[in-house]
Parts: C-alpha cells; sequence; structure tokens
C-alpha cells in the first residue's frame, strides 16, 4: 500500500509538468525519482505511452489532435522545454517558420534542421513523416546568438503562433532568419541548391542589419560570408546598403566551390556562371 501511495506520489508532479501529448525519455524519468520498474507500472496503466527506447509520451486527451507525424514541433518543444536538451530550430526549417519558404515539399518525409550538441539518440528512432538533420553550432563558434524565441518577430512583434496546437504555448527556440540564411548558405552545395537559396533570398526584404552585422561578425566561415554578400549583391534589398564586406573576414585568395562554376569578380568564390554579374553591372559597392 505504501509503494502504490508512493508511485501515486510521484506521478502527480509528471502530470502537472508533462502537458497531454508530450513526450520525456527514461533520463528525465529517473532523475525525478521514477524508477524503472514504475515506468512500467505507468505504461500499463495508461498513464504514459512508450513511443520508441527509452522515450515515453503523455497521452492526448480524449478528442486531442493525436496526428503526431505532422506534429514534429511537439518532440522538439519536448527536448527544449521539459527535457533541457540545448538544441535550437534553424536553417531551411526555421526561414519556413517564418514564412520565407513558400514551395511545396514533394518528399515523403519533411527534413527539420535541429542545432546543437546535447541531441538525445531516440530522436532518430522516432517514427513518422519527418526527417531530423541535426548540425552543430560550430558555424558561429558553438554561440547561440541570433537564437530566439518565434513569437519575438522583428521589432518584438509576435509573428506566427506555431504552437497553438497545443494546449501549453510554448514558443520554440528558433533562429531567427538573420542566422537562418546563413545556416542555409552553410548546406551549399552538397545538401542545398543555389536556386532554393536563391528564391528564399529573393523574399528576405525585412532582415535586420542589426542583426545581421551580428551573425555575420560571429560567422566563421568564409564560404558562407562570400556566398552570403553574393546573394546580397544580387537582389539589393534596403538593408544591403548598410552592410560593409569589409567589415567581415572574408578570407583571401579564390575559393573553390562549384566544379564548372565561374568565378566571382569581387568575392573570388566559383558559383554557378547566372550567379556572376555581367561585365559592366558592378556591385552594391560600385566595383
Amino acid at each position: 500500500m505504501v509503494k502504490n501511495h508512493q508511485k501515486t506520489s510521484r506521478l502527480k508532479p509528471l502530470l502537472n509538468e508533462v502537458p497531454p501529448g508530450f513526450l520525456v525519455d527514461a533520463a528525465w524519468l529517473v532523475a525525478r525519482e521514477i524508477d524503472r520498474k514504475s515506468i512500467h507500472d505507468y505504461v500499463k496503466r495508461g498513464w504514459l505511452e512508450h513511443i520508441t527506447r527509452g522515450l515515453y509520451r503523455r497521452p492526448f486527451l480524449s478528442g486531442e489532435d493525436q496526428s503526431t507525424d505532422a506534429n514534429w514541433q511537439i518532440a522538439v518543444l519536448s527536448m527544449q522545454r521539459l527535457m533541457g536538451y540545448d538544441v535550437h530550430v534553424g536553417g531551411k526549417t526555421a526561414l519556413a517558420m517564418y514564412g520565407h519558404v513558400h514551395y511545396l515539399n514533394l518528399a515523403n518525409q519533411e527534413t527539420v534542421y535541429l542545432y546543437g550538441k546535447d541531441v538525445p539518440s531516440w530522436l532518430k528512432r522516432l517514427s513518422g513523416h519527418t526527417n531530423f538533420e541535426v548540425r552543430t553550432r560550430g558555424l558561429f563558434g558553438h554561440g547561440v546568438i541570433g537564437v530566439e524565441h518565434l513569437r519575438d518577430g522583428p521589432d518584438g512583434q509576435p509573428t506566427i503562433d506555431a504552437t497553438s496546437f497545443i494546449s501549453v504555448r510554448w514558443p520554440l527556440v528558433v533562429s531567427s532568419p538573420e542566422r537562418a540564411i546563413l545556416e542555409l548558405i552553410n548546406e551549399l552545395p552538397q545538401k542545398e541548391s543555389f536556386h532554393v537559396v536563391d528564391k528564399i533570398f529573393e523574399g528576405l526584404a525585412t532582415l535586420r542589419p542589426k542583426r545581421l552585422e551580428e551573425v555575420l561578425e560571429s560567422c566563421r566561415s568564409v564560404k558562407v560570408k562570400r556566398l552570403f554578400f553574393v546573394f546580397a549583391d544580387r537582389h539589393q534589398h534596403a538593408w544591403r546598403k548598410y552592410l560593409d564586406p569589409a567589415a567581415y573576414d572574408l578570407g583571401s585568395g579564390p575559393r573553390a566551390l562549384v566544379a564548372g562554376g565561374r568565378i566571382h569578380p569581387t568575392y573570388r568564390i566559383y558559383v554557378p556562371k547566372e550567379y556572376v554579374p555581367a561585365p559592366g553591372n558592378g556591385d552594391a559597392d560600385g566595383h
């Protein structure tokens, strides 16, 4: 009787902390003095659902949307807000959440880009239509400059409440558009195409110059910074005039990137020929 009371007393904070549909792993449960025998008992009683090895979910309430294949946000929010994993959503995924990606994903699986080294092994075992691509934060020296909450839009204005499908509305931790575009450029040319990056860049008219300065100063990749200015000069958004390429370390000497490409006359990096300005057009700085 005493043992059952102890199990129930430990279950109560679990139910208080974990919203319906959210995930917790065995390490999180054990840290709260819920031993593995009790975990098994909770699953048997229907208080938890076993998802994959070492991972559990608090069951959805009756009538709630249970289409978890499409709600990868729940898995990420569970990692960020409950279990304390130091990860953020970035790259193309973050840009899409801010409304900067406007084409259909024709693949069977949606790709979600996560950044951070503290990623649990069970993430790859989650079933569904989501493919998680994990990257380190090395592009910015493992720092989190330019990482923000999804609802913190430009000038502090709210943007998208992507978590409206759950009862507890925690904002996802994501790259700002200014950081995300550099993370996306870093995927060139092996994992992403110039055409996709170019189409996304075309819609980035509202980037914040101050934020761009901060992420460019922190960016450790000469390739990424040079390519950023290739696209910036190509599209000439209003914020471009506030950025001086000379203020950032763009390295020296030409950089090979695309086999059979042409060298950009200003930024000395090989790109597809359509991204090289025509002779006489010059660039944003008059070169």
